[in-house]
């Protein structure tokens, strides 16, 4: 049951992670990673979130694991950061990497932070 619940999550949160990478793209261009830094700012915060809450282990699986694992996508970041080191661009690419990692962190805090005051 449990393996049902995240297939179903993630059946929502991939699709939703291309739409998004899709009209981020066609709106704000392609020289910056802006869906994907989206993408997994808003799985961080509702991540962070969920896991503030007392939720049933199905619900974990469903939300947490399937949904918002998903949504964000570490390998997407790590390509994208390594396509800006393959072009010599570095600056841009440890910019990335730090901007990333501390929207990411910052996110999760902030969900959590949300879910622990409702």
């Amino acid at each position: 049951m449990t393996l049902l619940l995240v297939a179903l999550g993630a059946a929502i949160g991939a699709p939703l992670r291309y739409l998004t990478d899709r009209y981020v793209q066609a709106r704000y261009g392609t020289g910056f990673p802006w869906g994907t830094l989206a993408v997994n700012a808003v799985g961080s915060l509702v991540l962070g979130f969920l896991l503030g809450q007392p939720l049933s282990p199905g619900l974990t699986a469903l939300l947490g694991t399937g949904f918002c694992g998903a949504l964000t996508t570490y390998s997407t970041f790590s390509w994208e950061t390594l396509t800006f080191a393959r072009r010599g661009e570095q600056a841009t690419a440890v910019a990335y990497v730090l901007v990333s990692l501390l929207t990411g962190l910052g996110a999760a805090s902030l969900g959590a932070i949300t879910a622990q005051a409702l």
